[in-house]
C-alpha cells in the first residue's frame, strides 16, 4: 500500500472525480510546470508555437536568444517520496553561445547520443528549492528536452536523487503561483 493514499489531499488530487468545493476545480494527478521565459527575459512570453522577437533577441516555446546570453528550455524531475511518479518541471537553462549552436546542429542531424554540456538555471526555483543552480544539461535525442543534472551536493541534486515529501511538493506549487493546499483540503 502507498502510504500516500492515506493522505486525504494526495487523494484528492489523484481523483479526476474530485471537485473543489468553492471552486469546481479537479486535477485528476500531478501538475507538471513550465516556465514561460527565461527569468531575466524581459519581453513579452510567446503563445504556443509562436516566436517573440524583439530585435536580435527572440524567444520560441525552446529556444532564447538574448543578447549575447543562449538559454535552452530543459526538463527537471522530482520524485514523490512514498509515490511512483514524479512532477516534471520545464525551466530555462543558460548555456555557452557554442553550445547553444551544437545543440542546434545536432538537433538538425537527428544526433541521438547524449552529450553534456554545461548550463546555469535561468529560472529562480522558490523553496523547498530555492536558488539558481548550476549544473549539466544532458543532450539526448532531438526530440527530447534536455535533462538539467544540478551539480552534486546542491540541495537541488538531492531533490532530484530521493524526491520530495507531498508537503514539499505542495510548498513548490505554492511559490510556483499554483497554490492547490485550499483546493485539496476544501478550505479555499
Amino acid at each position: 500500500m502507498n502510504l500516500l493514499d492515506l493522505d486525504a489531499r494526495w487523494r484528492r488530487l489523484n481523483d479526476p472525480d474530485y471537485v473543489c468545493p468553492c471552486c469546481g476545480r479537479s486535477f485528476g494527478g500531478l501538475i507538471d510546470i513550465g516556465f514561460g521565459a527565461p527569468d531575466d527575459w524581459p519581453f513579452a512570453e510567446p503563445e504556443a508555437g509562436d516566436v517573440v522577437a524583439e530585435g536580435e533577441d527572440k524567444l520560441s516555446t525552446e529556444l532564447c536568444r538574448l543578447g549575447a546570453r543562449r538559454f535552452l528550455r530543459a526538463h527537471l524531475a522530482f520524485p514523490v517520496r512514498g509515490a511512483e511518479d514524479a512532477v516534471h518541471l520545464a525551466p530555462w537553462a543558460e548555456v555557452a553561445p557554442e553550445d547553444f549552436y551544437e545543440a542546434l546542429d545536432r538537433i538538425e542531424a537527428g544526433e541521438s547520443a547524449e552529450r553534456t554540456i554545461p548550463a546555469t538555471l535561468a529560472n529562480i526555483l522558490p523553496d523547498p528549492v530555492p536558488g539558481l543552480f548550476t549544473g549539466n544539461l544532458i543532450l539526448g535525442a532531438p526530440d527530447t528536452r534536455p535533462r538539467f543534472a544540478p551539480d552534486p551536493g546542491s540541495v537541488l541534486a538531492e531533490a532530484a536523487s530521493s524526491g520530495l515529501s507531498f508537503d514539499a511538493l505542495l510548498d513548490l506549487y505554492a511559490g510556483l503561483g499554483e497554490d492547490l493546499r485550499p483546493h485539496l483540503t476544501g478550505q479555499a
